[in-house]
């Protein structure tokens, strides 16, 4: 039984899984199930294993301090916040498009959306779905209620959790298909082959495995939005457990995922769409393969309700970091009242859906635009998406999750030396096992970005 203030704890923790469970899980985990079988599972342990505490570092800095992780960039000079505003300003719009984009394919496969204006001959019926997805996103966002998103996250997130549980279970009693006459497993390791086609995806799938480390300041707001929510300062280990918890169902989800694409795909000659709606369908589909017909009256309702959950989260987070980083850079000592911090809000995250929206239509829904972007991208650096496709969302969010995996390293020293003594206090240093698996990290995070640069330009 969880006590009265655990329970006033939870809520970041679980905001964070959710973020987490989104394209990380529902798209790039199944793709390595689908593509590569079992063989990317220890990929996949490797980069949470890794990453696991400079995300902690994000919820222990915030307990310690009351303030955000931010604030605490400003601490280690001017250099560290300008350059996380940099890092921010790079990926907050690829990422935002990545999400809106793959939630809008999720929705358009529960709702219709672009089959009823196509029907009615509606001019551009594929850009009504993400218009309506961030038109409903701005208003609850608007409403500044961080209860109200918190709330819709738990429910949601319990539901997929439940039924990706169940689908997982009975995929392994199952187990897997046969595979194809002729069928040959790719070599991973390959790095060379096509262009490091394996290297590219590898990289692109820890870039937001269990999401991108830069996102670990979003940890520390939504703690702090929360002890301000509830008016309680909770514990460390309270803190903790809450952010461990969440930690831990994204790991888990993430095996999941990577299960259902090996076991319902992989070798059986088929390929995952490139158009979202498609690629959602097939999700579900997995789904229903699994646990029946019946079950797609919840799968799909559940997956478009955690990409939903996602997509106000993305926007919700960067809107906060963006606002703090702002505040921190140019407002300094000056009190900020708070009409003047609502108007900032509204308007970063009106901006940041106009904006992820252009990048959307010209990456995705301008099929002539973004064939000529993908090419010439492909031909810059090297063919890193798989097969001969370089059109579609896969591209796209391929892009946004290799940005994020280049710039972790950065993060995860700024965050490891956040959570020394002098800043955080004795009693919230790591103990000495989180502080070698930190020093691993690095090096691990280093190691693969200076891999993954030497392939792709040399």
């Amino acid at each position: 039984m969880l006590s009265k203030n655990l329970l006033k704890t939870l809520g970041p923790g679980i905001l964070f899984a959710s973020t987490c469970i989104g394209v990380s899980h529902l798209v790039q985990s199944t793709r390595a199930g689908a593509n590569y079988g079992f063989s990317l599972v220890i990929i996949i342990l490797l980069a949470n294993l890794f990453k696991y505490p400079f995300f902690e570092y994000g919820s222990r800095y915030a307990n310690a301090t009351g303030t955000s992780i931010i604030d605490g960039y400003r601490k280690l000079g001017k250099w560290a916040i300008n350059l996380y505003a940099l890092i921010t300003l790079g990926t907050m719009f690829f990422v935002t498009a990545a999400v809106v984009v793959v939630t809008s394919g999720f929705m358009n496969n529960l709702f219709g959306i672009s089959e009823l204006f196509i029907s009615l001959q509606f001019p551009y019926p594929n850009l009504i779905t993400p218009i309506l997805l961030l038109t409903v996103c701005f208003g609850i966002l608007a409403a500044g209620k961080y209860n109200v998103l918190d709330s819709l996250v738990k429910v949601i997130g319990g539901v997929l959790l439940i039924s990706t549980l169940i689908a997982f279970t009975l995929s392994v009693l199952k187990g897997g298909l046969p595979p194809v006459k002729g069928f040959v497993a790719p070599d991973w390791l390959d790095f060379s082959y096509n262009n490091g086609i394996h290297l590219g995806f590898i990289v692109a799938l820890m870039g937001w495995m269990p999401t991108a480390l830069d996102l670990s300041a979003w940890n520390s707001l939504w703690t702090v939005a929360r002890i301000k929510q509830t008016g309680y300062k909770p514990k460390l280990k309270e803190t903790l457990f809450d952010f461990n918890f969440g930690y831990i169902v994204s790991v888990i989800l993430a095996i999941c995922f990577v299960t259902l694409g090996a076991n319902l795909m992989y070798g059986s000659g088929e390929t995952l769409p490139s158009s979202s709606a498609a690629f959602s369908a097939k999700v579900v589909q997995m789904y229903t393969t699994t646990m029946g017909d019946w079950s797609k009256w919840i799968i799909g309702p559940a997956a478009f309700s955690i990409m939903f959950g996602t997509a106000i989260a993305v926007i919700d987070g960067y809107a906060r970091s963006s606002e703090r980083t702002l505040e921190i850079l140019f407002v300094e000592k000056k009190k900020v009242d708070l009409e003047n911090r609502k108007r900032e809000y509204i308007s970063t995250i009106l901006t940041l859906s106009i904006v992820s929206f252009i990048i959307g239509y010209l990456f995705v829904y301008n099929k002539s635009v973004s064939m000529k972007i993908s090419i010439f991208l492909n031909e810059l650096f090297g063919n890193s998406t798989e097969g001969n496709t370089i059109n579609g969302f896969k591209f796209l969010v391929d892009i946004a999750t290799t940005i994020s995996f280049i710039v972790a390293p950065v993060i995860a020293i700024m965050n490891f030396s956040l959570v020394q003594e002098k800043y955080v206090g004795k009693e919230f240093v790591p103990p000495k096992w989180e502080i070698i698996l930190s020093y691993a990290g690095i090096i691990f995070l280093s190691g693969f970005t200076i891999l993954f640069l030497v392939f792709k330009f040399f």
